[in-house]
């Protein structure tokens, strides 16, 4: 099996390397838009590499690079210009290819002569189409050589792949080209001041049947899909306009990493990342439509629903499938297809199925329908009996993991890399693994699932999952918390020793609240602490364990989803000032990447790189990075609701940098409404009926559980709640 072993990093892109992408598809390219197939390049759809090779030469020279630009997350425009054959420096002619990504990609090349005599020009477009599938390519390490054949009709050249069986079509197709058998070719002669033209497009075929380009003058697909997602999200507008162009980005990734269930096209689910996981994960997509729910929580309910449907039934060593587990990610290549024994799913993730039960329960918060929501219950059920006969492998109450097979992912939570569990001196802990921020979100799991038999009147169940949940943190506080140290230990590990690296893990069981009280300002002192905050965000690892490493993939970088679900705990616990550090760290940080958040960057502190510095092969756009800045914001807004109980809740503790925050089409179950806030004042207008609107934090899950009488709509209004119907300050 391949893939699933992240020992094998991915290889370097190249520099100035321009990502597009849109849905399932993708396109890596040179800064000139040229793609090299000895760079892990290419057009990709479905996880297959579609073009290997694409290279636009002019009189037999190749294009010099001047601008990229992305114009939106599936088109850039590249400037290029094409070297004198003299050897001096400027050159007459100008080349503009304007490049959408969609199921191939659609081309517009413009060659401007600047010159007062006529051009006469050569221009081919030489194309190879490896089918490659995304891991060889990633890894840089092709094994499968596919019997080709191409055909030549006119303007275009369909090359045709075959492999054991299988067998894959690409058609490249030029306005005006004549087509050899290696490229497409124009010869045109561009009049003095004057310009020329062509589109080019490169489509799979979909069983013998090539997909459409738009013709001159009409919508793409991709524009009219991006119409639609900002007609339904809500619009900001933010005072300080470097977060507001933050994110603007922030929607416009979200937008293009939606992906539709190829079962069932109504639903939209959210794709973990490009340029190598633009495809369904069972942990990123459930944590990034858990901090997306104030945009589309729509997003959520189609990523719950596809993942129910794969949802494990058996055990399988191969894929780590088990009755009642969610999947770890979905791939649609040749060679994962064959490893599985065909299965396009693999399970190798402690995570997921805890967090599928934390999203119901968030979903439910948001209004839907009740029978859409009893849809999902046996799922959850079934998801409770993997944690209690799978995920806790020794009857020790806390669920833990080991690969079945060498071949899978050796570390099975978030840090999901090799050596990303390590003890203070740099030893690595070995399976099974019980890790703090796991048993965070079972507990999480637990109290959710109780919520929602108690709303349902299953009295008994609640009780149940409610005494589960108090044994969980009674036992966690017990056996995690290191007194010497004065924080949670990240992980047991099989010898049920405490795996005592200073990690950022701990601080997810924050938002849970599975930490005692008393413990919590030392945790909070070592998480803001030098040796963790880098100025950027909170490390993943303190600089004083064995194992830091500033540029290493999860022991000493940063992530801004793993610092977004920090800042959430920290206010859970009233830790209003540390919150906003963070998030205005995260915010700034995008600053320097044109307002988007990367998978990660460097964890190198503040004061000595004034810029944060860049990871090599960290995905972007990413998922839950796209959603950290709408977390961030929606965070130090408090900003959440609880439609069964009849309310929503605002209570912002927004920095003063930020300015006035206006929101409208914001949604609130079948309504949608307009938010202004400023500081720590907020107004809400278009409230629906029936909702009220409470100054203060959310109740959480757990005090739920803990005094569900307290908390029916009639007896809401708490000593020292401002609560307020219909259109009125919060």
């Amino acid at each position: 099996m391949t893939g699933w072993n992240t020992e094998t990093a991915a290889g370097p892109l190249g520099a100035g390397t321009i990502t597009l992408v849109e849905g399932s598809s993708f396109c890596i390219s040179g800064p000139n838009g040229d793609i090299h197939p000895d760079l892990p390049q290419g057009v990709f759809h479905l996880d297959t590499r579609i073009l290997s090779r694409w290279q636009l030469r002019i009189n037999d020279q190749p294009l010099e690079p001047l601008a990229a630009e992305l114009k939106e997350p599936y088109r850039a425009l590249f400037a290029c210009r094409v070297p004198r054959p003299d050897g001096y420096a400027d050159s007459p002619l100008l080349v503009e290819r304007m490049r959408e990504v969609g199921a191939g990609i659609l081309e517009e090349i413009t060659v401007r002569n600047y010159s007062r005599q006529a051009a006469r020009c050569t221009i081919t477009l030489t194309a190879e189409a490896d089918f490659a599938d995304l891991f060889e390519v990633k890894e840089a390490r092709i094994t499968r050589v596919w019997k080709e054949t191409r055909r030549v009709e006119n303007d275009s050249l369909e090359i045709r792949g075959q492999w054991e069986g299988f067998r894959k079509s690409v058609i490249i197709r030029g306005e005006g080209a004549g087509a050899g058998s290696k490229a497409l070719g124009f010869r045109v002669t561009i009049p003095a001041f004057g310009q020329w033209n062509t589109r080019v497009s490169v489509l799979p075929a979909a069983e013998g049947k090539p997909f459409s380009h738009p013709s001159r003058g009409e919508l793409s697909p991709s524009d009219r899909r991006r119409q639609e997602w900002v007609a339904k999200i809500p619009v900001l507008q933010i005072g300080n306009r470097s977060i507001q162009r933050t994110l603007r980005r922030s929607y416009e990734d979200l937008g293009a990493l939606r992906i539709q269930d190829p079962d069932h096209p109504e639903r939209v689910v959210v794709a973990a990342g490009a340029p190598w996981f633009m495809t369904l994960f069972g942990r990123d997509s459930l944590w990034a439509s858990e901090m997306a729910l104030p945009v589309d929580p729509s997003l959520a309910l189609g990523t719950l629903r596809t993942l129910a449907d794969r949802q494990g039934k058996e055990v399988n060593t191969d894929t780590e499938e088990e009755p009642g587990k969610i999947l770890h990610e979905v791939r649609l290549d040749v060679s994962s297809g064959q490893a599985l024994r065909g299965s396009s799913a693999y399970y190798g993730s402690v995570d997921a199925t805890p967090l599928f039960m934390v999203a119901v329960g968030s979903v439910s918060r948001w209004g839907f329908a009740k029978d859409t929501i009893a849809e999902l219950l046996p799922n959850a059920d079934r998801a409770l009996d993997w944690i209690r006969h799978y995920g806790d492998r020794d009857g020790d109450g806390y669920v833990e993991y080991g690969r079945p097979n060498q071949h899978g992912l050796i570390n099975q939570g978030w840090k999901d890399s090799w050596d990303g569990i390590n003890f203070a001196d740099g030893t690595l802990a070995e399976a099974p693994i019980a890790l703090a921020e796991v048993q965070a979100y079972v507990h999480g799991a637990y109290v959710a699932r109780a919520w929602m038999a108690y709303d349902d009147g299953d009295l008994a169940l609640a009780s149940e999952l409610r005494e589960r949940a108090d044994r969980l943190k009674q036992k966690f506080n017990e056996d995690f918390w290191m007194p010497d140290k004065g924080y949670y230990a990240v992980a047991l590990d099989k010898d049920k020793r405490q795996v005592d690296a200073c990690a950022s893990n701990m601080g997810h069981c924050l938002w849970f609240g599975l930490m005692d009280e008393d413990k919590v300002p030392s945790v909070v002192e070592h998480l803001m602490s030098p040796k963790m905050f880098s100025g950027w965000g909170v490390r993943t690892l303190a600089t004083d364990m064995a194992a830091y490493n500033p540029a290493s993939y999860h022991n000493g970088s940063v992530w801004p989803h793993d610092n977004a679900i920090i800042m959430s705990g920290l206010l859970r616990y009233g830790y209003i000032e540390e919150a906003q550090r963070i998030g205005t760290a995260l915010l700034e940080a995008a600053e320097y990447s044109d307002g988007r958040l990367p998978e990660l960057f460097c964890g190198f502190d503040r004061a000595r790189f004034t810029e944060p510095v860049p990871y090599p092969t960290a995905c972007s756009p990413q998922a839950w990075a796209a959603t950290t800045p709408i977390h961030v914001v929606t965070s130090l807004m408090r900003y959440d609701t609880h439609i069964s109980l009849g309310g929503i809740w605002l209570d912002p503790v927004l920095p003063p940098d930020f300015g006035d925050v206006h929101i409208s089409n914001a949604p609130m179950g079948d309504a949608r409404i307009t938010i202004d806030a400023s500081g720590t004042d907020a107004t809400v207008r278009g409230i629906p009926e029936g909702l009220t609107v409470y100054r203060g934090q959310r109740p959480w899950m757990s005090e739920l559980v803990e005094q569900p009488q307290l908390w029916r709509p009639d007896t809401l209004h708490r000593p020292g709640d401002a609560a307020n119907r219909g259109d009125a300050p919060a």
